[in-house]
Formats: structure tokens, sequence, C-alpha cells
């Protein structure tokens, strides 16, 4: 598959746009164009970094160069320079594409720099096909050197094509959305249903606040939009999430509580609100519209979709057509195991039919022999009604080894019905909703009420290092 011939496969140009915060560029001026100045037979069969800072000149180039390039790999805009030469050399790149926001001493060794820009050039290239492009995507941890994750287009694809063979064609394509980056695998799946849907897609910019983002969004009349859990809870805190009016709203990237599921079905009635699993590594695993948080049993073992999942010393594990096909580096072990599972290190608990997310394996908190997921802790929390979101975290402690602690961001007095306790009395409040629902090893010794959380570029809560 390629993906502009995918783009074109009832034989017409697509209909949609991209919107960038300042730029708009509709797709079929593509067939005559470049955002490349023209030099795009320059970069067939390289190995080409895209670095820009610009969402919509990555886009752009991302749709000319699969099939031309031997492998296009994808630097989110927050990397830092020191991990350049390390990519570089991992991805083999002997080409890069940037615009003025890089510096370009981050691509010094490579033999070929072009200058993007989301403005199009027209120029005579066909766009024809000679490689099978390799995508690589760079994992998104908080802390550390990024891995490089090798997929193909198929890969990224899997479960896009699968849905799209199964549901009748639209007649009106959508207009998506998303908080997320592209270069990110989260945002690269929204750019991918958009561009293989003939749809349109609104970009968002860093630069940019929410209430901005968000009211370009609507002017655009986006009908799809996706977002972190942590993406939304600050939309609605923005008092902003008024401003658009979707069809579908989803989440993923991190664990949908089922407050801010209640919270978005309140802020958007009638709308279709679903959360979905995915990783770099693992590729698409479901998607849940049923309005609960979790995902059904019988997702697990079912046969005959495109997908097969299994829990497995308390993890999840995926296999499927989306498994993305290994690390870049000899260093790591396999993607997959034996039998062709990945295992995501994503925690799950049945109860009554239904699988929870507890959190990651990696980041229990130990209080004296036990353990606390802090995200099971933040669940409880968050539903509270003066509750907007949480952070649960350690806190030493000479005799457990360490102590549960929360923060805290409250909701708008203005969107609580009653009256919200002040100073002491509302920790203690929040401390007494924990001990309801929650053994006493996972109440938090302290809470604190912040002004606001943390949120790394690809839209998760930034806890800390282990």
């Amino acid at each position: 598959m390629w993906l502009w011939g995918a783009m074109c496969a009832d034989g017409q140009v697509p209909a949609g746009a991209f919107h960038g915060s300042t730029t708009v560029v509709r797709l079929a001026a593509l067939t005559g164009a470049s955002s490349l100045d023209g030099r795009l037979e320059e970069l067939r069969g390289r190995a080409v970094l895209i670095a820009t800072k610009d969402q919509l000149t990555a886009a752009l180039a991302l749709i000319e160069l699969d099939g031309v390039a031997r492998r296009i790999v994808l630097c989110p805009p927050d990397l830092a320079a020191a991990y350049f030469p390390g990519v570089i050399e991992t991805a083999g790149a002997d080409a890069w594409v940037r615009d003025d926001a890089v510096p370009e001493e981050n691509g010094a060794g490579l033999g070929v720099e072009v200058k993007a820009q989301p403005a199009l050039v027209a120029t005579s290239v066909k766009r024809q096909r000679s490689h099978e492009t390799e995508w690589i995507l760079l994992t998104s941890g908080t802390t550390g050197a990024p891995k490089l994750v090798l997929h193909t287009l198929g890969t990224l694809t899997s479960v896009i094509l699968y849905q799209r063979a199964r549901q009748p064609a639209a007649s009106n394509a959508p207009v998506w959305s998303t908080f997320y980056d592209i270069r990110r695998y989260g945002g690269l799946q929204i750019f991918l249903r958009a561009a293989l849907r003939g749809g349109s897609l609104v970009l968002s910019d860093p630069k940019e606040s929410i209430t901005d983002f968000l009211a370009r969004a609507s002017a655009a009349g986006i009908t799809h939009i996706s977002g972190t859990p942590s993406h939304w809870r600050r939309a609605l805190m923005s008092g902003a999430a008024a401003t658009i009016a979707p069809t579908y709203v989803r989440l993923s990237g991190e664990i949908a509580d089922q407050a801010i599921l209640d919270n978005l079905k309140l802020a958007y009635p009638g709308t279709g609100v679903a959360h979905a699993f995915a990783s770099t590594e693992a590729g698409v695993a479901f998607e849940v519209g049923d309005g609960l948080a979790g995902f059904p049993a019988t997702l697990v073992g079912a046969a005959g979709g495109p997908v097969e999942l299994k829990v497995a010393d308390g993890t999840l594990q995926i296999r499927s057509g989306g498994n993305a096909l290994r690390y870049l580096g000899e260093q790591f072990a396999p993607i997959r195991g034996a039998d062709g599972f990945v295992d995501t290190g994503d925690r799950v608990d049945l109860r009554v039919g239904r699988y929870h997310f507890m959190g990651r394996a990696g980041g229990v908190i130990n209080v004296g022999g036990l353990k606390v997921h802090p995200e099971e802790v933040e669940a409880v929390i968050n539903a509270i009604p003066w509750v907007r979101m949480s952070l649960v975290k350690a806190r030493r402690n000479p005799i457990t080894g360490a102590v549960v602690t929360a923060e805290v961001v409250l909701a708008d007095e203005t969107d609580v019905a009653g009256e919200r306790p002040q100073g002491a009395e509302l920790t203690r409040e929040i401390i007494e909703a924990c001990r309801r629902g929650l053994p006493a090893h996972k109440v938090p010794a302290m809470v604190r009420i912040v002004p606001s959380l943390e949120v790394s570029a690809a839209g998760k809560l930034v806890r800390p290092s282990a």
C-alpha cells in the first residue's frame, strides 16, 4: 500500500484539507505541487528524518515521502538536541527535512537537507512509488533516550482499513481534530484516519491556548476529535469545551476513568464518547463506546477480528497485524514474544465481567510491601464531583518505605452542584472518600490542592521517574 495511492483509491484526488494554525492546505493541491521545494526526487531511496516544529509541514512531508523514501523517521518537535546524533545513527539516516524553527546543527552529518514549508510550490515531479517505506516512530518516555520503533504503513493502518471495509461509506467525510501531535502514535493514527477516509484534519499548535485551538476547530466544523484524558480535563477546566459540537469524542493514551467519561457525556450530550487502547509497539487493541471505564472481558480470547487479546501475569498482551515489527538497535529485546504477542506492561484487573486498567507495571508504589497503582487512587479522587484531575505519587517514609500522596486540581465552583468544602475540611473530605473506596495502604497520607498539574508534550500527566 502507498499512502497517496490509497488516498486516491477511487480515482479521485482527496477532497479534504489539513488546517494548520495559520495555513490551510487542500489535499487536491498536492497533485501538482510540493511542500519540499521541488526536491522530492533527491530524497528517493533515502532514510529521511522529518524534523520540523510545524505539524502541517510534517503532515505534508509524510504524504509526499511515503513510497519514495526508503525510511522516514518521525521526530517529535520536543526531541532534545542531545538525542539527534543517536537517532540519526540508529536510524541510518542520510537526509532530513526541516523547517526554519529546527537548528541546522541538529542534522550534523546528514548528506542531504531539504527545507520544508506548508506553502506549496508548483512542481512537474510525478509521484511514483518506488519503495515500501519503513516508518520509524520514537517512544514517548518521560526520561532517557527514546527507543526507535519500526512500522510500515500496513502495520499502522491495519485496524483502520479493517474498520473502513466494514463500515458504510459516509455521505460526508469526517472533519477530524486532535490535541495530539501527529508524530506520536496516537496522533499519527488520527492523521491516517483523516487521510485515508478523504476527510479533513485540524492540527493543534503547542503555542496556542486550548481556547484558541478549540475556536479554530469549531470554525473548521470538526465532527471528530481525539485526545488523552489529561487533554480533555484541561479542556473542561478551560471553559472552552462548549465551543465545539462534535459527533464523536475519543480518548486514548492514558487510563480513561469513569469520572472523565461521565464529564464528557455531560459536556456533549448525544455525542458518541469512546476510549481506545493503543501503544507504539503493540498498535491499536480496541475501542470501547459503552460509556464505562475498562473493557468487556469478552474481548479477551475472542477470535475472528483483526486483534487478539490475552491477559498473562496480570498484564494485557496484544497480537495483530498492527504490532510493530521491531526496535532499531541490537541492544533491545524483541517486541513480540515467541507466541507473537506484545506485552504492553499495562496491568489489568478483572471485576464482574470487565477488565479495569490498574497502571503500568513499572509505576507501582511499594507501601510496606503492598502494591499501590497511582491510577487506581486517582480514579477514586477524580470521581469526587469537585475534583477535576489528580496526580498520586510516593513520598519516602522511614517505616513503610513509602506512603501515598496526592496533588489535586479542583473543578470550577460554577461546575459543581452544592457547596464545596474549604481549607482543611476539603482535604479531609478527599481522604475520607479514599478511605471509603480503597484499602488502608492505598489511602493518601497527604493531599495538596494545586492550581495545575504538568502535562507532557504527549498529553500525559508527568509522573515522577522511578
